[in-house]
C-alpha cells in the first residue's frame, strides 16, 4: 500500500477568499469501491494509522457511494459498512447511482433490468450467491423475482435510506456532482447521483468546495472548485480517500 499526503490547498486562496475550511474536525471521505472488499479494509487501516498518529479530534467517516457492482464481493462490503454504521462512531454514507439501480431491481422494478444488467449487476447479484451463467440466462422478471427472495432486507433497507449528501463546514460531499447555478437545497437526487459533463466542465466556484467520486481518473482529480476521488478501484486497485482537517486536506491510498 502507498501513503500519499500534502497540506498544501491549490486553489486561489486570499485575505478574502480563504481555503476551505472544514472545522474542528477530521474528516475522511473514501471514494467508490465497487465491491472491492479487500481494498476496503486496507483503506480503513491506513486512514486508522493516519488518524492516530495525528492530535486527537473528533472523526467522520464518509463514503461516497457505489459500494456495489463490478468488483468481486459487494455484499461483504455492504455488511463491512453496515457494521462501522452501527459501531457508534460517526460514519456516513451516501447513495451512487449503482445503488439507485440496484434497489429499484430488489425492489422489483423490471424497468430498470436493463441498465441493471449494463452496469454489472451480475457480479453484486454473484456475491450474494447467484450463478453468474445462470444470471446471463434468466429473463428480467426472473432476476427481479430472485433478488425479491434472496437480497437481505436489512440490505434493501440501509441502502436505501442512505442520504445524497452531506455538508460540513465549507464542504459538500456528493457522489457524482452537483448541477452549477442551483443552490444546494434545490438539487435534484438525479444530479447528485448521475451528473457528469455540465458539473465536470464547470470551472467556476461552486458555493462549497464539492467532494465527489463516480466519474474515475487516474489520480486524485484536484480542482479549484471540486475535488474527484474516484480512481476506479475495482480495476485499478487504487482506492483513494481524503483527509480534511481545518483548512488541510491530504490524501490516502492503497497500491494500484
Amino acid at each position: 500500500m502507498t501513503y500519499r499526503r500534502t497540506t498544501e490547498w491549490r486553489g486561489a486562496a486570499t485575505a478574502h477568499d480563504p481555503a476551505p475550511d472544514i472545522g474542528d474536525r477530521r474528516v475522511y471521505a473514501i471514494g467508490d469501491v465497487h465491491g472491492r472488499a479487500d481494498l476496503l479494509d486496507d483503506l480503513l487501516g491506513l486512514i486508522a494509522q493516519d488518524d492516530a498518529a495525528r492530535a486527537v479530534m473528533p472523526l467522520t467517516l464518509i463514503l461516497l457511494g457505489d459500494l456495489i457492482d463490478r468488483g468481486p464481493a459487494s455484499r461483504q462490503v455492504v455488511d463491512r459498512v453496515m457494521a462501522l454504521a452501527a459501531s457508534g462512531g460517526d460514519v456516513r454514507c451516501l447513495k451512487g447511482n449503482h445503488e439507485e439501480a440496484f434497489l429499484l431491481a430488489a425492489r422489483g422494478d423490471e424497468r430498470i433490468m436493463p441498465l441493471f444488467r449494463r452496469m454489472d449487476g451480475m457480479a453484486t447479484l454473484a456475491s450474494y450467491g447467484l450463478d453468474p451463467a445462470l444470471f446471463r440466462v434468466m429473463r428480467d422478471t426472473e432476476v427481479a423475482d430472485w433478488m425479491r427472495h434472496h437480497i437481505p432486507r436489512d440490505h434493501v433497507d440501509f441502502l436505501d435510506a442512505l442520504p445524497d449528501s452531506i455538508a460540513i463546514g465549507d464542504y459538500l460531499f456528493v457522489h457524482a456532482g452537483i448541477r452549477p447555478g442551483v443552490p444546494i437545497d434545490r438539487q435534484t437526487p438525479a444530479d447528485l447521483r448521475w451528473i457528469r459533463t455540465e458539473f465536470l466542465d464547470h470551472a467556476s466556484d461552486h458555493p462549497k468546495m464539492v467532494v465527489h467520486g463516480h466519474s474515475i481518473t487516474p489520480q486524485i482529480d484536484e480542482r479549484t472548485n471540486r475535488i474527484g476521488i474516484d480512481t476506479g478501484a475495482y480495476f485499478s486497485g487504487r482506492l483513494s480517500a481524503i483527509g480534511l482537517e481545518r483548512s488541510d486536506r491530504w490524501f490516502l491510498q492503497t497500491d494500484g
